[in-house]
Protein backbone atom coordinates (compact mmCIF):
# COMPACT_ATOMS: atom_id res chain seq x y z
CA UNK A 1 0.00 0.00 0.00
CA UNK A 2 1.27 3.61 -0.88
CA UNK A 3 2.45 5.61 2.64
CA UNK A 4 0.12 8.20 1.18
CA UNK A 5 -3.36 5.56 1.63
CA UNK A 6 -2.07 4.36 4.55
CA UNK A 7 -1.73 7.73 5.69
CA UNK A 8 -5.15 8.76 4.84
CA UNK A 9 -6.47 5.30 6.54
CA UNK A 10 -4.73 6.51 10.18
CA UNK A 11 -5.94 9.63 9.84
CA UNK A 12 -9.84 8.82 8.94
CA UNK A 13 -9.48 6.17 12.07
CA UNK A 14 -7.78 8.88 14.30
CA UNK A 15 -11.00 11.58 13.40
CA UNK A 16 -13.91 8.54 14.10
CA UNK A 17 -11.88 7.70 17.39
CA UNK A 18 -11.98 11.34 18.43
CA UNK A 19 -15.79 11.71 17.46
CA UNK A 20 -16.67 8.50 19.16
CA UNK A 21 -14.89 9.65 22.54
CA UNK A 22 -16.39 13.18 22.26
CA UNK A 23 -20.06 11.44 22.10
CA UNK A 24 -19.38 9.43 24.97
CA UNK A 25 -18.14 12.32 27.43
CA UNK A 26 -21.32 14.48 25.98
CA UNK A 27 -24.13 11.22 26.84
CA UNK A 28 -22.23 10.60 30.24
CA UNK A 29 -22.60 14.48 31.08
CA UNK A 30 -26.13 14.09 30.03
CA UNK A 31 -26.72 11.06 32.36
CA UNK A 32 -25.30 12.93 35.31
CA UNK A 33 -27.43 16.04 34.47
CA UNK A 34 -30.45 13.97 34.54
CA UNK A 35 -29.31 12.06 37.55
CA UNK A 36 -29.10 15.06 39.39
CA UNK A 37 -32.02 16.37 38.33
CA UNK A 38 -33.94 13.57 39.44
CA UNK A 39 -32.23 13.38 42.61
CA UNK A 40 -33.42 17.32 43.19
CA UNK A 41 -37.12 16.82 41.69
CA UNK A 42 -39.83 16.16 44.55
CA UNK A 43 -41.58 13.09 44.67
CA UNK A 44 -45.36 13.33 45.10
CA UNK A 45 -46.04 10.93 47.79
CA UNK A 46 -49.22 10.20 49.76
CA UNK A 47 -48.54 10.09 53.57
CA UNK A 48 -50.86 10.01 56.53
CA UNK A 49 -50.35 10.57 60.28
CA UNK A 50 -48.98 8.18 62.93
CA UNK A 51 -51.69 8.55 65.67
CA UNK A 52 -52.75 7.25 69.49
CA UNK A 53 -55.75 5.59 69.89
CA UNK A 54 -57.53 2.38 71.23
CA UNK A 55 -56.87 -0.61 68.33
CA UNK A 56 -59.44 -3.63 68.42
CA UNK A 57 -58.37 -7.18 67.96
CA UNK A 58 -61.16 -8.95 66.00
CA UNK A 59 -61.25 -12.45 64.90
CA UNK A 60 -63.08 -13.34 61.24
CA UNK A 61 -65.18 -15.71 60.12
CA UNK A 62 -67.70 -17.37 57.61
CA UNK A 63 -71.33 -17.84 59.25
CA UNK A 64 -74.89 -18.54 58.08
CA UNK A 65 -77.82 -17.10 59.77
CA UNK A 66 -80.17 -19.89 61.35
CA UNK A 67 -83.17 -19.31 62.68
CA UNK A 68 -84.00 -19.59 66.54
CA UNK A 69 -86.96 -21.58 66.03
CA UNK A 70 -88.14 -23.09 63.17
CA UNK A 71 -91.92 -24.75 63.59
CA UNK A 72 -93.50 -26.89 60.71
CA UNK A 73 -97.21 -26.49 61.81
CA UNK A 74 -99.28 -29.59 61.46
CA UNK A 75 -102.57 -30.83 62.04
CA UNK A 76 -103.27 -33.14 64.80
CA UNK A 77 -106.62 -34.33 64.07
CA UNK A 78 -108.53 -35.14 60.65
CA UNK A 79 -110.85 -32.86 58.97
CA UNK A 80 -111.83 -30.04 56.81
CA UNK A 81 -109.77 -26.70 56.69
CA UNK A 82 -112.55 -24.38 57.05
CA UNK A 83 -110.92 -20.90 58.27
CA UNK A 84 -107.23 -19.80 57.27
CA UNK A 85 -106.74 -16.59 59.72
CA UNK A 86 -103.52 -15.50 58.35
CA UNK A 87 -101.83 -14.20 55.35
CA UNK A 88 -98.35 -14.95 53.93
CA UNK A 89 -95.47 -13.38 55.41
CA UNK A 90 -97.49 -12.44 58.34
CA UNK A 91 -95.89 -11.60 61.76
CA UNK A 92 -97.83 -13.39 64.56
CA UNK A 93 -97.02 -14.23 68.33
CA UNK A 94 -97.35 -16.50 70.01
CA UNK A 95 -101.30 -18.16 70.67
CA UNK A 96 -102.45 -16.10 67.56
CA UNK A 97 -105.25 -18.61 66.03
CA UNK A 98 -103.73 -19.36 62.44
CA UNK A 99 -106.02 -22.37 61.16
CA UNK A 100 -109.95 -23.99 62.53
CA UNK A 101 -110.85 -27.34 60.92
CA UNK A 102 -113.96 -28.15 61.04
CA UNK A 103 -114.81 -29.25 64.84
CA UNK A 104 -117.84 -29.93 64.41
CA UNK A 105 -117.56 -34.25 64.13
CA UNK A 106 -115.63 -33.46 67.41
CA UNK A 107 -118.38 -31.48 69.03
CA UNK A 108 -120.64 -34.80 68.17
CA UNK A 109 -118.14 -37.48 70.10
CA UNK A 110 -118.60 -34.59 72.87
CA UNK A 111 -122.12 -35.55 73.25
CA UNK A 112 -122.15 -38.60 72.61
CA UNK A 113 -119.67 -38.89 75.30
CA UNK A 114 -121.17 -37.29 77.91
CA UNK A 115 -124.81 -38.83 77.28
CA UNK A 116 -122.93 -41.78 77.86
CA UNK A 117 -121.34 -40.56 81.19
CA UNK A 118 -125.14 -39.45 82.36
CA UNK A 119 -126.56 -42.66 81.82
CA UNK A 120 -123.34 -44.16 83.46
CA UNK A 121 -124.18 -42.01 86.40
CA UNK A 122 -127.79 -42.78 86.78
CA UNK A 123 -127.10 -46.70 87.05
CA UNK A 124 -123.66 -46.13 89.36
CA UNK A 125 -125.74 -44.38 91.83
CA UNK A 126 -129.07 -46.82 91.41
CA UNK A 127 -126.10 -49.83 92.24
CA UNK A 128 -124.29 -47.97 95.26
CA UNK A 129 -128.09 -47.43 97.28
CA UNK A 130 -128.54 -51.30 96.46
CA UNK A 131 -125.83 -52.16 98.02
CA UNK A 132 -126.56 -50.29 100.93
CA UNK A 133 -129.93 -52.33 101.51
CA UNK A 134 -128.35 -55.08 100.87
CA UNK A 135 -125.32 -54.29 103.10
CA UNK A 136 -128.14 -52.88 106.04
CA UNK A 137 -130.26 -56.89 104.98
CA UNK A 138 -127.26 -58.36 105.92
CA UNK A 139 -126.18 -56.73 108.77
CA UNK A 140 -129.64 -56.55 110.54
CA UNK A 141 -132.11 -59.57 109.79
CA UNK A 142 -129.52 -61.77 107.45
CA UNK A 143 -132.29 -61.76 104.88
CA UNK A 144 -129.54 -61.27 101.96
CA UNK A 145 -126.39 -64.03 102.18
CA UNK A 146 -122.59 -62.24 101.88
CA UNK A 147 -122.26 -62.93 98.17
CA UNK A 148 -125.23 -61.02 97.10
CA UNK A 149 -123.79 -58.38 98.96
CA UNK A 150 -119.91 -59.00 97.18
CA UNK A 151 -122.14 -59.27 93.93
CA UNK A 152 -123.70 -55.96 94.79
CA UNK A 153 -120.75 -54.09 95.74
CA UNK A 154 -118.70 -55.50 92.53
CA UNK A 155 -121.60 -54.02 90.19
CA UNK A 156 -121.03 -50.77 91.39
CA UNK A 157 -118.04 -50.73 91.58
CA UNK A 158 -117.94 -51.74 87.34
CA UNK A 159 -120.29 -48.99 87.02
CA UNK A 160 -117.92 -46.03 89.18
CA UNK A 161 -115.09 -47.75 86.28
CA UNK A 162 -117.69 -46.69 83.65
CA UNK A 163 -118.26 -43.34 84.60
CA UNK A 164 -114.20 -42.88 85.07
CA UNK A 165 -114.03 -44.24 81.20
CA UNK A 166 -116.79 -41.64 80.26
CA UNK A 167 -115.01 -38.81 81.62
CA UNK A 168 -111.82 -39.43 79.71
CA UNK A 169 -113.43 -39.84 76.56
CA UNK A 170 -114.87 -36.25 77.26
CA UNK A 171 -111.78 -34.95 78.05
CA UNK A 172 -110.79 -36.67 75.15
CA UNK A 173 -113.46 -35.28 72.34
CA UNK A 174 -112.81 -31.82 74.02
CA UNK A 175 -109.21 -32.00 73.09
CA UNK A 176 -109.91 -33.23 69.85
CA UNK A 177 -111.51 -30.13 69.16
CA UNK A 178 -109.12 -27.86 70.66
CA UNK A 179 -106.30 -29.38 68.07
CA UNK A 180 -109.01 -28.29 66.03
CA UNK A 181 -108.10 -24.60 66.76
CA UNK A 182 -104.49 -24.18 65.31
CA UNK A 183 -102.76 -21.44 67.14
CA UNK A 184 -98.79 -20.64 66.79
CA UNK A 185 -96.50 -22.33 69.01
CA UNK A 186 -94.20 -19.32 68.83
CA UNK A 187 -94.07 -15.71 68.01
CA UNK A 188 -92.32 -15.81 64.37
CA UNK A 189 -92.95 -14.46 60.50
CA UNK A 190 -94.99 -16.91 58.48
CA UNK A 191 -93.78 -18.13 55.11
CA UNK A 192 -95.91 -19.56 52.28
CA UNK A 193 -99.52 -21.02 52.78
CA UNK A 194 -99.13 -25.00 52.11
CA UNK A 195 -102.49 -25.95 52.33
CA UNK A 196 -105.47 -23.47 50.94
CA UNK A 197 -109.30 -23.30 52.89
CA UNK A 198 -111.63 -26.05 51.66
CA UNK A 199 -108.93 -29.06 51.49
CA UNK A 200 -108.84 -32.33 53.80
CA UNK A 201 -105.91 -32.49 56.13
CA UNK A 202 -104.93 -35.75 57.83
CA UNK A 203 -102.95 -36.28 61.31
CA UNK A 204 -100.75 -38.73 59.06
CA UNK A 205 -99.72 -36.02 56.35
CA UNK A 206 -95.85 -35.51 55.89
CA UNK A 207 -96.06 -31.86 54.63
CA UNK A 208 -96.76 -29.20 56.89
CA UNK A 209 -99.67 -26.53 56.49
CA UNK A 210 -97.28 -23.56 57.35
CA UNK A 211 -93.83 -22.95 58.58
CA UNK A 212 -93.61 -19.89 61.56
CA UNK A 213 -89.70 -19.08 61.59
CA UNK A 214 -88.42 -17.41 64.46
CA UNK A 215 -86.63 -13.69 63.35
CA UNK A 216 -86.04 -11.75 66.55
CA UNK A 217 -84.09 -12.96 67.85
CA UNK A 218 -81.83 -14.91 65.35
CA UNK A 219 -78.87 -16.82 65.73
CA UNK A 220 -75.42 -17.08 63.33
CA UNK A 221 -73.23 -19.95 63.41
CA UNK A 222 -69.68 -19.47 61.89
CA UNK A 223 -66.36 -21.15 62.58
CA UNK A 224 -63.12 -20.22 63.99
CA UNK A 225 -59.76 -22.04 63.79
CA UNK A 226 -59.67 -24.58 66.45
CA UNK A 227 -56.16 -22.48 67.75
CA UNK A 228 -58.38 -19.70 68.17
CA UNK A 229 -61.03 -21.36 70.67
CA UNK A 230 -59.28 -21.39 73.42
CA UNK A 231 -58.70 -17.80 73.49
CA UNK A 232 -62.00 -17.33 73.01
CA UNK A 233 -63.12 -19.46 75.92
CA UNK A 234 -61.04 -17.11 78.28
CA UNK A 235 -62.57 -14.38 77.08
CA UNK A 236 -66.39 -15.63 77.61
CA UNK A 237 -65.88 -16.58 81.03
CA UNK A 238 -63.93 -12.29 81.70
CA UNK A 239 -67.72 -11.23 80.41
CA UNK A 240 -70.00 -11.18 76.95
CA UNK A 241 -68.06 -10.86 73.62
CA UNK A 242 -69.45 -8.54 71.34
CA UNK A 243 -70.09 -10.25 67.44
CA UNK A 244 -70.90 -8.34 63.90
CA UNK A 245 -72.30 -9.41 61.08
CA UNK A 246 -70.83 -8.45 57.52
CA UNK A 247 -72.19 -8.26 54.46
CA UNK A 248 -70.88 -11.11 51.90
CA UNK A 249 -68.24 -8.85 50.56
CA UNK A 250 -67.60 -8.12 53.77
CA UNK A 251 -67.91 -4.22 53.38
CA UNK A 252 -71.50 -3.47 55.30
CA UNK A 253 -72.33 -4.13 58.74
CA UNK A 254 -75.69 -5.58 59.35
CA UNK A 255 -76.00 -6.05 62.73
CA UNK A 256 -73.95 -6.37 66.15
CA UNK A 257 -74.89 -9.24 68.76
CA UNK A 258 -73.01 -11.28 71.65
CA UNK A 259 -71.41 -14.70 71.57
CA UNK A 260 -74.11 -16.93 73.09
CA UNK A 261 -71.61 -20.59 73.13
CA UNK A 262 -68.90 -22.47 71.08
CA UNK A 263 -69.93 -26.06 70.04
CA UNK A 264 -68.40 -29.40 72.07
CA UNK A 265 -66.61 -30.19 68.99
CA UNK A 266 -63.85 -29.99 66.76
CA UNK A 267 -64.32 -30.71 62.75
CA UNK A 268 -61.94 -32.75 62.09
CA UNK A 269 -61.87 -32.21 57.90
CA UNK A 270 -61.46 -28.45 58.51
CA UNK A 271 -60.15 -27.96 61.76
CA UNK A 272 -62.20 -25.40 63.17
CA UNK A 273 -64.91 -24.94 65.89
CA UNK A 274 -68.45 -23.53 65.78
CA UNK A 275 -69.36 -20.84 67.55
CA UNK A 276 -72.93 -19.54 68.09
CA UNK A 277 -74.08 -15.67 68.06
CA UNK A 278 -77.79 -14.30 68.87
CA UNK A 279 -78.64 -11.08 67.25
CA UNK A 280 -81.69 -8.92 68.73
CA UNK A 281 -82.56 -8.17 64.44
CA UNK A 282 -84.74 -5.66 65.13
CA UNK A 283 -84.67 -4.41 61.70
CA UNK A 284 -85.10 -8.07 60.08
CA UNK A 285 -81.74 -7.60 58.00
CA UNK A 286 -80.45 -10.88 58.84
CA UNK A 287 -82.60 -13.57 56.90
CA UNK A 288 -82.31 -17.73 57.89
CA UNK A 289 -79.92 -19.23 55.33
CA UNK A 290 -77.59 -15.89 55.24
CA UNK A 291 -74.12 -16.04 54.29
CA UNK A 292 -72.31 -13.67 56.43
CA UNK A 293 -68.93 -12.57 57.71
CA UNK A 294 -68.67 -12.38 61.08
CA UNK A 295 -66.16 -10.12 62.99
CA UNK A 296 -65.63 -11.40 66.56
CA UNK A 297 -64.38 -8.23 68.94
CA UNK A 298 -61.65 -10.56 71.19
CA UNK A 299 -59.66 -7.24 72.72
CA UNK A 300 -58.89 -3.49 72.70
CA UNK A 301 -55.23 -2.55 72.84
CA UNK A 302 -55.26 0.78 74.79
CA UNK A 303 -52.95 3.76 73.37
CA UNK A 304 -51.52 2.15 70.28
CA UNK A 305 -49.27 3.62 67.58
CA UNK A 306 -51.45 3.13 64.56
CA UNK A 307 -50.81 3.97 60.83
CA UNK A 308 -52.04 2.18 57.97
CA UNK A 309 -50.73 -0.88 56.74
CA UNK A 310 -50.22 0.05 53.37
CA UNK A 311 -46.97 2.15 54.72
CA UNK A 312 -45.55 -0.84 56.05
CA UNK A 313 -42.62 -2.00 53.37
CA UNK A 314 -40.64 -4.74 53.77
CA UNK A 315 -37.19 -5.11 53.19
CA UNK A 316 -33.88 -7.23 53.32
CA UNK A 317 -33.66 -5.75 57.16
CA UNK A 318 -36.93 -6.15 57.82
CA UNK A 319 -39.86 -4.21 58.09
CA UNK A 320 -39.85 -0.14 58.06
CA UNK A 321 -41.64 3.01 56.65
CA UNK A 322 -40.38 6.41 54.96
CA UNK A 323 -41.28 8.44 57.57
CA UNK A 324 -41.39 12.43 56.60
CA UNK A 325 -39.60 14.79 58.22
CA UNK A 326 -39.40 18.48 58.63
CA UNK A 327 -37.10 19.65 55.11
CA UNK A 328 -39.27 17.53 52.91
CA UNK A 329 -37.09 14.87 52.77
CA UNK A 330 -37.91 10.87 53.81
CA UNK A 331 -35.89 8.82 56.84
CA UNK A 332 -36.01 4.73 56.38
CA UNK A 333 -37.04 3.63 59.53
CA UNK A 334 -37.14 0.08 60.68
CA UNK A 335 -40.46 -0.66 63.12
CA UNK A 336 -41.85 -3.51 64.61
CA UNK A 337 -45.62 -3.98 63.74
CA UNK A 338 -47.23 -5.50 66.60
CA UNK A 339 -51.08 -6.19 65.38
CA UNK A 340 -52.59 -5.86 61.62
CA UNK A 341 -56.76 -5.45 61.54
CA UNK A 342 -57.94 -4.45 58.03
CA UNK A 343 -55.85 -1.64 57.05
CA UNK A 344 -54.57 -0.33 60.21
CA UNK A 345 -51.17 -1.51 61.81
CA UNK A 346 -50.26 -1.36 65.55
CA UNK A 347 -46.74 -0.22 65.99
CA UNK A 348 -44.65 -1.55 68.60
CA UNK A 349 -41.87 0.58 68.34
CA UNK A 350 -40.07 2.67 65.87
CA UNK A 351 -42.81 5.69 65.59
CA UNK A 352 -44.13 7.97 67.71
CA UNK A 353 -47.58 9.78 67.82
CA UNK A 354 -47.49 13.28 65.58
CA UNK A 355 -44.87 12.27 62.75
CA UNK A 356 -46.13 11.41 59.51
CA UNK A 357 -45.95 8.39 57.06
CA UNK A 358 -45.59 7.57 53.48
CA UNK A 359 -48.50 5.28 52.19
CA UNK A 360 -48.11 5.60 48.65
CA UNK A 361 -45.38 6.18 46.11
CA UNK A 362 -42.37 4.68 48.58
CA UNK A 363 -41.53 2.59 44.84
CA UNK A 364 -39.95 5.78 43.85
CA UNK A 365 -38.20 7.02 46.95
CA UNK A 366 -34.71 6.23 48.55
CA UNK A 367 -32.96 7.19 52.16
CA UNK A 368 -33.45 11.06 52.10
CA UNK A 369 -35.07 11.94 48.67
CA UNK A 370 -37.37 15.19 48.36
CA UNK A 371 -41.16 14.38 48.56
CA UNK A 372 -44.27 16.56 47.82
CA UNK A 373 -46.92 15.57 50.57
CA UNK A 374 -50.58 14.71 49.71
CA UNK A 375 -52.66 14.02 52.58
CA UNK A 376 -55.05 10.88 51.69
CA UNK A 377 -58.93 11.32 51.14
CA UNK A 378 -61.38 12.37 54.01
CA UNK A 379 -63.31 9.54 52.68
CA UNK A 380 -60.15 7.43 52.97
CA UNK A 381 -59.56 8.55 56.76
CA UNK A 382 -62.79 7.75 57.54
CA UNK A 383 -63.15 4.59 56.85
CA UNK A 384 -59.77 4.07 58.05
CA UNK A 385 -61.17 5.56 61.45
CA UNK A 386 -64.34 3.21 61.62
CA UNK A 387 -61.94 -0.15 60.71
CA UNK A 388 -59.96 0.80 63.85
CA UNK A 389 -62.62 2.02 65.98
CA UNK A 390 -64.47 -0.78 69.27
CA UNK A 391 -67.38 -1.64 68.51
CA UNK A 392 -69.74 0.07 71.28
Amino acid sequence: MPKYLRFAVILIFTLLLSLLLIACQGSGSAKEKQALAATSRAVPVAIAPVVQKDMPVYLTGLGSVTAYNTVDVKSRVDGQLVQVNFKEGQQVNKGDLLVLIDPRPYEVQLAQAQAQLYRDQAQLKDAKLNYERFKDLLDKSGAMSQQQVDTQKATADQLEGAVRSDLAAIENAKLQITYCHITAPVSGRIGLRLVDEGNIVHATDQNPMLVITQLQPISVIFTLPEDSLPVVARRMKQGTLSVDAYSRDDQTKLATGKLLTIDNQIDLTTGTGKLKAIFTNEDNVLWPNQFVNVHLLLDVQKNSIIIPSAAVQRGPQGTFVYVVKQDKTVEARPVTVALTQANQSAIANGLQAGESVVTDGQDKLQNGAKIEPRTQSRNSNASQSNAAAPTS
